[in-house]
Protein backbone atom coordinates (compact mmCIF):
# COMPACT_ATOMS: atom_id res chain seq x y z
CA UNK A 1 0.00 0.00 0.00
CA UNK A 2 1.14 3.36 -0.86
CA UNK A 3 2.61 5.38 2.33
CA UNK A 4 0.73 8.61 0.89
CA UNK A 5 -2.68 7.23 1.55
CA UNK A 6 -1.65 6.90 5.53
CA UNK A 7 1.48 9.54 5.78
CA UNK A 8 0.40 10.41 9.26
CA UNK A 9 1.27 7.26 11.09
CA UNK A 10 4.46 7.82 13.77
CA UNK A 11 6.35 6.77 16.59
CA UNK A 12 4.97 9.37 18.92
CA UNK A 13 6.60 8.31 22.01
CA UNK A 14 9.96 6.04 22.53
CA UNK A 15 10.94 5.05 26.15
CA UNK A 16 13.60 2.83 27.47
CA UNK A 17 15.03 0.82 30.31
CA UNK A 18 18.10 -0.67 32.05
CA UNK A 19 18.46 -2.89 34.84
CA UNK A 20 21.04 -1.88 37.78
CA UNK A 21 23.88 -4.10 37.32
CA UNK A 22 26.68 -2.41 33.99
CA UNK A 23 29.29 -5.37 33.07
CA UNK A 24 32.43 -3.86 31.92
CA UNK A 25 34.02 -6.05 28.68
CA UNK A 26 37.44 -5.72 30.13
CA UNK A 27 36.12 -7.09 33.14
CA UNK A 28 34.05 -9.93 31.99
CA UNK A 29 37.30 -11.09 29.68
CA UNK A 30 39.06 -11.38 33.03
CA UNK A 31 36.60 -13.67 34.97
CA UNK A 32 36.33 -15.95 31.78
CA UNK A 33 40.62 -15.86 31.50
CA UNK A 34 40.68 -16.88 35.13
CA UNK A 35 37.23 -19.21 34.42
CA UNK A 36 39.03 -21.11 31.39
CA UNK A 37 42.78 -21.39 32.40
CA UNK A 38 42.73 -24.29 31.44
CA UNK A 39 41.75 -24.25 28.09
CA UNK A 40 44.56 -21.89 26.59
CA UNK A 41 42.51 -21.95 23.15
CA UNK A 42 39.24 -21.38 24.25
CA UNK A 43 41.19 -18.01 26.24
CA UNK A 44 42.42 -17.19 22.37
CA UNK A 45 39.24 -17.51 21.30
CA UNK A 46 37.48 -15.22 24.31
CA UNK A 47 40.05 -12.35 23.92
CA UNK A 48 40.14 -12.04 20.29
CA UNK A 49 35.96 -11.71 20.03
CA UNK A 50 35.63 -9.58 23.12
CA UNK A 51 37.69 -6.85 21.31
CA UNK A 52 36.29 -7.13 18.27
CA UNK A 53 32.86 -7.08 18.84
CA UNK A 54 32.70 -3.60 19.52
CA UNK A 55 31.00 -3.67 22.97
CA UNK A 56 32.58 -1.81 25.89
CA UNK A 57 29.66 -2.04 28.38
CA UNK A 58 26.81 -4.06 28.91
CA UNK A 59 23.98 -4.13 31.76
CA UNK A 60 22.17 -7.37 33.39
CA UNK A 61 19.66 -8.19 35.65
CA UNK A 62 21.44 -10.92 37.32
CA UNK A 63 24.21 -9.73 39.87
CA UNK A 64 25.67 -12.84 40.09
CA UNK A 65 27.17 -12.77 36.52
CA UNK A 66 29.46 -10.15 37.86
CA UNK A 67 30.04 -11.83 40.92
CA UNK A 68 34.08 -13.12 41.31
CA UNK A 69 34.65 -15.70 39.21
CA UNK A 70 34.58 -19.00 41.33
CA UNK A 71 31.09 -17.70 42.42
CA UNK A 72 29.91 -16.93 39.48
CA UNK A 73 26.94 -19.51 38.23
CA UNK A 74 27.24 -18.28 34.58
CA UNK A 75 30.69 -19.17 33.78
CA UNK A 76 32.62 -22.36 33.29
CA UNK A 77 33.33 -24.62 35.56
CA UNK A 78 33.96 -28.16 36.34
CA UNK A 79 30.54 -29.53 36.39
CA UNK A 80 26.67 -28.67 35.98
CA UNK A 81 25.63 -28.93 39.40
CA UNK A 82 25.56 -25.53 40.46
CA UNK A 83 24.37 -24.07 36.76
CA UNK A 84 21.11 -22.58 37.07
CA UNK A 85 18.09 -24.35 35.39
CA UNK A 86 16.20 -23.24 32.68
CA UNK A 87 13.16 -22.83 35.17
CA UNK A 88 15.25 -20.56 37.76
CA UNK A 89 16.47 -18.40 34.83
CA UNK A 90 12.55 -18.11 33.68
CA UNK A 91 11.77 -17.17 37.87
CA UNK A 92 14.26 -14.30 37.12
CA UNK A 93 12.84 -13.26 33.61
CA UNK A 94 9.67 -13.27 35.39
CA UNK A 95 10.82 -10.88 38.48
CA UNK A 96 12.82 -8.95 36.48
CA UNK A 97 10.99 -8.34 32.84
CA UNK A 98 8.20 -6.44 34.49
CA UNK A 99 10.09 -3.61 36.11
CA UNK A 100 11.92 -3.24 33.19
CA UNK A 101 8.87 -3.32 30.58
CA UNK A 102 6.73 -1.18 32.59
CA UNK A 103 9.66 1.65 32.94
CA UNK A 104 9.94 1.93 29.61
CA UNK A 105 5.99 1.89 28.90
CA UNK A 106 5.80 4.86 30.79
CA UNK A 107 8.44 6.48 29.42
CA UNK A 108 6.50 6.09 25.88
CA UNK A 109 3.71 7.26 27.21
CA UNK A 110 4.80 10.73 28.58
CA UNK A 111 7.45 11.28 26.10
CA UNK A 112 4.39 10.91 23.22
CA UNK A 113 2.14 12.61 26.00
CA UNK A 114 -0.25 10.20 25.72
CA UNK A 115 -2.72 8.57 28.84
CA UNK A 116 -2.51 4.33 28.85
CA UNK A 117 -6.68 5.03 28.59
CA UNK A 118 -6.13 5.94 25.12
CA UNK A 119 -4.01 2.57 23.82
CA UNK A 120 -6.23 0.43 21.91
CA UNK A 121 -3.58 -1.81 21.34
CA UNK A 122 -0.87 -3.78 23.09
CA UNK A 123 2.19 -5.58 21.39
CA UNK A 124 4.83 -7.16 23.73
CA UNK A 125 7.58 -8.37 22.40
CA UNK A 126 10.18 -10.87 24.19
CA UNK A 127 12.44 -14.10 22.85
CA UNK A 128 14.13 -14.71 26.50
CA UNK A 129 11.29 -15.53 28.10
CA UNK A 130 7.92 -16.87 28.42
CA UNK A 131 5.20 -17.18 31.71
CA UNK A 132 1.05 -17.15 32.14
CA UNK A 133 -0.42 -14.38 32.38
CA UNK A 134 1.89 -12.98 30.44
CA UNK A 135 3.92 -9.51 30.21
CA UNK A 136 0.76 -7.98 28.54
CA UNK A 137 -1.69 -8.65 31.34
CA UNK A 138 0.50 -7.29 33.67
CA UNK A 139 0.95 -3.83 31.50
CA UNK A 140 -3.03 -3.57 31.22
CA UNK A 141 -3.06 -3.68 34.86
CA UNK A 142 -0.26 -1.56 35.87
CA UNK A 143 -0.85 0.92 33.28
CA UNK A 144 -4.27 0.80 33.78
CA UNK A 145 -5.53 -0.08 30.23
CA UNK A 146 -8.77 -0.88 29.40
CA UNK A 147 -9.06 -4.49 30.10
CA UNK A 148 -10.67 -4.24 26.33
CA UNK A 149 -7.67 -3.74 24.77
CA UNK A 150 -6.00 -6.14 22.07
CA UNK A 151 -2.96 -7.86 23.36
CA UNK A 152 -1.22 -9.46 20.83
CA UNK A 153 2.50 -11.18 22.00
CA UNK A 154 5.01 -11.88 19.76
CA UNK A 155 7.63 -14.15 21.25
CA UNK A 156 10.27 -16.34 20.06
CA UNK A 157 10.85 -14.44 17.13
CA UNK A 158 14.72 -13.15 18.04
CA UNK A 159 16.50 -9.87 17.08
CA UNK A 160 14.22 -8.68 13.90
CA UNK A 161 11.07 -8.85 16.36
CA UNK A 162 10.90 -5.33 17.63
CA UNK A 163 11.32 -3.71 13.89
CA UNK A 164 8.21 -6.43 12.88
CA UNK A 165 6.31 -5.08 15.65
CA UNK A 166 6.67 -1.37 14.28
CA UNK A 167 5.67 -3.08 11.19
CA UNK A 168 2.49 -4.84 12.19
CA UNK A 169 1.40 -1.57 14.31
CA UNK A 170 1.69 0.73 10.90
CA UNK A 171 -0.82 -2.12 9.11
CA UNK A 172 -3.36 -1.92 12.21
CA UNK A 173 -3.08 1.49 11.76
CA UNK A 174 -3.87 1.97 8.13
CA UNK A 175 -7.51 3.47 8.04
CA UNK A 176 -7.94 3.60 11.60
CA UNK A 177 -6.34 7.24 12.81
CA UNK A 178 -8.64 6.74 16.02
CA UNK A 179 -6.05 3.68 17.31
CA UNK A 180 -3.02 4.22 19.21
CA UNK A 181 -0.57 0.97 19.79
CA UNK A 182 1.90 0.45 22.53
CA UNK A 183 4.84 -1.87 21.58
CA UNK A 184 7.08 -3.00 24.65
CA UNK A 185 9.80 -5.23 24.49
CA UNK A 186 12.15 -6.42 27.02
CA UNK A 187 15.07 -8.79 26.70
CA UNK A 188 17.18 -10.63 29.20
CA UNK A 189 19.92 -12.16 27.58
CA UNK A 190 22.43 -12.41 29.74
CA UNK A 191 19.71 -15.22 31.87
CA UNK A 192 21.39 -17.43 28.93
CA UNK A 193 25.05 -16.96 29.08
CA UNK A 194 26.33 -20.65 28.99
CA UNK A 195 29.05 -22.02 31.44
CA UNK A 196 31.07 -23.84 28.39
CA UNK A 197 34.10 -22.90 27.09
CA UNK A 198 32.66 -23.74 23.31
CA UNK A 199 33.22 -20.95 21.00
CA UNK A 200 29.54 -20.56 20.19
CA UNK A 201 28.79 -19.89 23.64
CA UNK A 202 31.20 -17.38 24.37
CA UNK A 203 30.67 -15.57 20.94
CA UNK A 204 27.10 -15.06 22.83
CA UNK A 205 28.70 -14.14 25.63
CA UNK A 206 30.79 -11.44 24.38
CA UNK A 207 28.08 -8.78 23.06
CA UNK A 208 24.58 -9.51 23.88
CA UNK A 209 23.18 -7.05 27.25
CA UNK A 210 19.62 -6.82 29.20
CA UNK A 211 17.35 -3.93 28.40
CA UNK A 212 13.62 -3.40 27.39
CA UNK A 213 12.48 -0.32 25.28
CA UNK A 214 8.70 1.05 23.68
CA UNK A 215 6.81 3.06 21.41
CA UNK A 216 3.35 4.65 20.94
CA UNK A 217 2.78 4.40 17.27
CA UNK A 218 -0.85 6.60 16.06
CA UNK A 219 -1.59 9.62 14.21
CA UNK A 220 0.30 12.67 14.82
CA UNK A 221 -1.66 15.90 15.43
CA UNK A 222 0.03 19.19 14.35
CA UNK A 223 1.30 19.57 18.07
CA UNK A 224 3.60 17.00 17.20
CA UNK A 225 7.84 17.65 17.14
CA UNK A 226 10.24 15.13 16.61
CA UNK A 227 8.72 12.87 14.65
CA UNK A 228 9.26 9.16 12.96
CA UNK A 229 6.95 8.81 9.67
CA UNK A 230 6.69 5.62 8.94
CA UNK A 231 6.77 4.33 5.32
CA UNK A 232 6.26 0.95 3.55
CA UNK A 233 8.16 -1.87 4.42
CA UNK A 234 8.33 -5.94 4.42
CA UNK A 235 9.68 -8.71 5.66
CA UNK A 236 11.82 -11.87 3.81
CA UNK A 237 12.44 -14.96 4.91
CA UNK A 238 16.34 -15.18 3.31
CA UNK A 239 17.18 -18.50 1.15
CA UNK A 240 19.16 -21.38 2.96
CA UNK A 241 20.04 -19.70 5.76
CA UNK A 242 17.98 -21.59 8.33
CA UNK A 243 20.81 -23.16 10.38
CA UNK A 244 22.73 -19.66 10.41
CA UNK A 245 21.06 -18.35 13.49
CA UNK A 246 19.39 -21.06 15.96
CA UNK A 247 17.81 -19.98 19.43
CA UNK A 248 16.79 -23.49 21.23
CA UNK A 249 15.52 -24.11 25.14
CA UNK A 250 17.75 -26.18 26.64
CA UNK A 251 18.09 -27.68 30.48
CA UNK A 252 20.19 -24.43 31.22
CA UNK A 253 18.42 -21.84 29.69
CA UNK A 254 17.90 -21.20 25.97
CA UNK A 255 21.02 -22.37 23.79
CA UNK A 256 22.03 -19.89 21.06
CA UNK A 257 23.68 -20.67 17.75
CA UNK A 258 24.99 -17.52 15.94
CA UNK A 259 27.28 -18.13 12.11
CA UNK A 260 30.03 -15.89 11.39
CA UNK A 261 28.84 -16.06 8.16
CA UNK A 262 25.74 -13.84 8.81
CA UNK A 263 27.63 -10.36 7.69
CA UNK A 264 28.32 -12.13 4.43
CA UNK A 265 24.80 -13.56 3.37
CA UNK A 266 23.55 -10.23 4.51
CA UNK A 267 25.93 -9.07 1.56
CA UNK A 268 24.53 -11.53 -0.45
CA UNK A 269 20.79 -11.14 -0.35
CA UNK A 270 19.87 -7.70 1.40
CA UNK A 271 21.11 -5.25 -1.89
CA UNK A 272 17.60 -7.02 -3.62
CA UNK A 273 15.52 -6.61 -0.59
CA UNK A 274 16.52 -2.90 -0.18
CA UNK A 275 16.45 -2.57 -4.30
CA UNK A 276 12.90 -3.48 -3.60
CA UNK A 277 12.34 -1.23 -0.80
CA UNK A 278 13.70 1.89 -2.38
CA UNK A 279 11.79 1.19 -6.03
CA UNK A 280 13.91 2.96 -7.35
CA UNK A 281 14.33 6.06 -5.15
CA UNK A 282 17.59 7.41 -3.99
CA UNK A 283 19.48 6.01 -0.70
CA UNK A 284 18.28 7.21 2.99
CA UNK A 285 20.24 9.81 4.45
CA UNK A 286 19.19 8.01 8.08
CA UNK A 287 20.36 4.37 8.59
CA UNK A 288 18.57 3.14 11.80
CA UNK A 289 20.95 -0.81 11.55
CA UNK A 290 19.83 -3.30 13.84
CA UNK A 291 23.40 -3.58 15.69
CA UNK A 292 23.54 -7.57 15.84
CA UNK A 293 26.82 -7.61 15.86
CA UNK A 294 29.58 -5.16 14.39
CA UNK A 295 30.43 -7.37 11.45
CA UNK A 296 26.63 -6.64 10.61
CA UNK A 297 27.16 -2.74 10.30
CA UNK A 298 30.39 -3.05 8.93
CA UNK A 299 28.98 -5.15 6.06
CA UNK A 300 25.84 -2.46 5.45
CA UNK A 301 28.27 0.62 5.76
CA UNK A 302 30.50 -1.08 2.86
CA UNK A 303 27.56 -2.11 0.80
CA UNK A 304 25.95 1.87 0.40
CA UNK A 305 29.15 3.51 1.64
CA UNK A 306 27.49 5.41 4.28
CA UNK A 307 29.23 7.56 6.06
CA UNK A 308 30.52 7.21 9.95
CA UNK A 309 27.70 9.50 10.88
CA UNK A 310 25.25 7.42 9.14
CA UNK A 311 26.00 4.63 11.55
CA UNK A 312 26.81 6.67 14.28
CA UNK A 313 23.34 5.62 16.10
CA UNK A 314 23.98 1.57 16.04
CA UNK A 315 27.55 1.61 17.18
CA UNK A 316 27.07 3.61 19.77
CA UNK A 317 24.26 1.10 21.08
CA UNK A 318 26.34 -1.79 20.39
CA UNK A 319 29.59 0.06 22.38
CA UNK A 320 27.19 1.25 24.75
CA UNK A 321 25.13 -1.35 25.86
CA UNK A 322 25.47 -4.49 23.56
CA UNK A 323 22.90 -6.37 21.36
CA UNK A 324 19.48 -6.07 23.20
CA UNK A 325 17.76 -8.45 20.70
CA UNK A 326 14.27 -7.31 19.72
CA UNK A 327 14.34 -3.83 22.30
CA UNK A 328 17.93 -2.51 20.35
CA UNK A 329 16.03 -1.19 17.18
CA UNK A 330 13.72 1.63 19.41
CA UNK A 331 17.33 2.33 21.48
CA UNK A 332 18.98 3.22 17.60
CA UNK A 333 16.07 5.13 16.97
CA UNK A 334 15.86 7.28 20.08
CA UNK A 335 19.42 8.13 20.12
CA UNK A 336 18.81 9.28 16.48
CA UNK A 337 16.11 11.26 17.18
CA UNK A 338 17.64 12.78 20.44
CA UNK A 339 20.32 13.86 18.29
CA UNK A 340 18.64 15.20 15.01
CA UNK A 341 16.29 17.46 17.34
CA UNK A 342 19.44 18.82 19.28
CA UNK A 343 21.11 19.95 15.92
CA UNK A 344 17.66 21.00 14.99
CA UNK A 345 17.46 19.17 11.39
CA UNK A 346 15.67 19.41 8.75
CA UNK A 347 13.27 16.39 7.60
CA UNK A 348 14.70 13.44 6.21
CA UNK A 349 14.31 10.07 4.69
CA UNK A 350 15.82 6.83 6.46
CA UNK A 351 15.06 3.19 6.17
CA UNK A 352 15.02 0.65 9.49
CA UNK A 353 16.99 -2.51 8.93
CA UNK A 354 16.59 -5.51 11.49
CA UNK A 355 17.46 -9.43 11.35
CA UNK A 356 16.91 -12.51 13.23
CA UNK A 357 16.31 -16.29 13.07
CA UNK A 358 15.61 -17.65 9.43
CA UNK A 359 17.80 -15.63 8.83
CA UNK A 360 14.96 -13.38 8.33
CA UNK A 361 15.29 -9.71 7.73
CA UNK A 362 12.80 -6.56 8.50
CA UNK A 363 12.87 -3.52 6.31
CA UNK A 364 10.95 -0.07 6.80
CA UNK A 365 11.37 3.43 5.51
CA UNK A 366 10.57 6.13 7.51
CA UNK A 367 11.19 9.92 6.92
CA UNK A 368 11.74 12.19 10.18
CA UNK A 369 9.59 14.86 10.82
CA UNK A 370 11.27 18.12 13.07
CA UNK A 371 7.30 19.07 13.22
CA UNK A 372 4.16 17.79 12.25
CA UNK A 373 3.70 20.64 10.42
CA UNK A 374 5.08 19.58 7.84
CA UNK A 375 3.72 16.37 7.99
CA UNK A 376 0.16 18.21 7.32
CA UNK A 377 2.07 20.38 4.60
CA UNK A 378 2.53 16.66 3.23
CA UNK A 379 -1.06 15.86 3.15
CA UNK A 380 -2.37 18.48 1.41
CA UNK A 381 0.05 18.52 -1.04
CA UNK A 382 -1.22 14.99 -1.59
CA UNK A 383 -4.93 15.36 -1.36
CA UNK A 384 -4.68 18.79 -4.29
Amino acid sequence: MNNTMFPNISILGIGTALPAYRIEQGEVLDKLEEALQDSPNSVRWARKIFKQCGVATRYTCEPNLIAHGSTSRYLPSEGLNDVPSTAERMGIYKRESIPLALEAARDALQDGDIEGSQITHLITVSCTGQFLPGLDAVIVKELDLSPRVSRIPLTFQGCAAGLKAIQLARTLMEGQSDRQILIVCVELCTLHFQPSSEREALFGASFFGDGASACVIGAADKNRKGLFQLGEGHSVLMPDCSEEMIWEVGNYGFDLYLSTNIPKLLGRYLSAEMESLLAGNESPNLWAIHPGGRGIVDVIQQMYELRDDQVQYSRGILHDYGNLSSATILFVLKAMREDLASREAESSSGVALAFGPGLTAELLKFTYLPSAILQERTIDHVHS
